[in-house]
């Protein structure tokens, strides 16, 4: 185990790597946007992939093991690589796929780094606004300028985010889930649903929104986005799975907000 001045060191490095590569790959996502692309499909039609997801995560993955050799990275097109060393690397390349493939400007590049079940390091990288949102353990930035969240303190005044509900969550919750969150538009000032994960955790982490919920998320969706959303000042709630960071339902919200509406919709929907 490192000691905790080599840590913060090392996470220091592994956030600037991640930078680097996401960095990496941002010219070739913005020159791909809206210039026509083939779409396929994984579980089903609301799952699409580009062959700029599959390439941006092979240049991506790449990289990081050039930097770190032996590190693990579990990414979501290419699945995980295990490694002989002790980082362990979440990549989703394009975070909002779905955005990015019908030309809708809200999608980003994630890259999280954890150590002994701990995230050290993310980045996240929205291409087509030049926002470099990036965490270690001493801190969270935006191009290079400390973050800290922040924002109104009742709801009726906040604006949230929510992948909800998806297709999945209609056919799970039906009718009742529908109605709770009926009342969740109803308690706040604005509800989007702007289709990234990581990037709606970033937007809290710098107080242009107010609060995001998420459900049924993978690892690569959420790592980065955790650590920024905590060292940003913000509050993360995982729930779900298993106890530990990566569970698939997250809420994270502003230090000022009484999210007294969003803590009765996540327990409408857990009963």
């Amino acid at each position: 185990m490192p000691s905790d001045a080599e840590l913060l060191a090392l996470s220091q490095d592994l956030s600037a790597t991640a930078s680097e590569a996401a960095r990496l790959v941002a010219d070739d996502l913005r020159t791909a946007f809206r210039a026509g692309m083939d779409v396929e499909f994984k579980r089903d039609k609301h799952d699409p992939v580009t062959v700029h997801d599959r390439r941006a995560e092979e240049t991506i993955s790449a990289l990081l093991t050039e930097r770190f050799p032996g590190s693990t990275i579990v990414g979501e097109e290419d699945g995980e690589h295990q490694g002989r060393g002790e980082i362990t690397w979440y990549v989703d390349p394009i975070d909002g796929t779905a955005n990015f493939a019908r030309g809708l400007s809200f999608f980003c590049t994630s890259i999280g780094a954890v150590l002994d079940g701990r995230i050290v390091a993310g980045a996240i990288l929205d291409p087509m606004a030049g926002n470099l949102f990036t965490a270690d353990l001493t801190g969270a930035w935006l191009n290079a300028s400390p973050l800290r969240s922040s924002g109104p303190r009742e709801e009726a005044e906040a604006t949230i985010l929510t992948s909800y509900p998806s297709a999945r969550d209609i056919a799970a919750d039906g009718a009742e889930g529908l109605a709770s969150f009926g009342e969740l538009v109803s308690a706040y000032g604005t509800l989007r649903r702007p289709g990234s994960s990581a990037l709606s955790l970033a937007h809290v982490a710098a107080g242009w929104v107010d609060a995001t919920v998420g459900f049924s998320n993978n690892a690569w969706d959420i790592c980065a986005g955790e650590l920024l959303v905590q060292q940003a000042g913000a509050s993360y709630l995982a729930f779900g799975g298993e106890p530990g960071w990566n569970q698939p339902n997250y809420a994270a919200y502003s230090p000022d907000l009484e999210p007294t509406a969003l803590n009765r919709f996540l327990t409408d929907l857990q009963k």
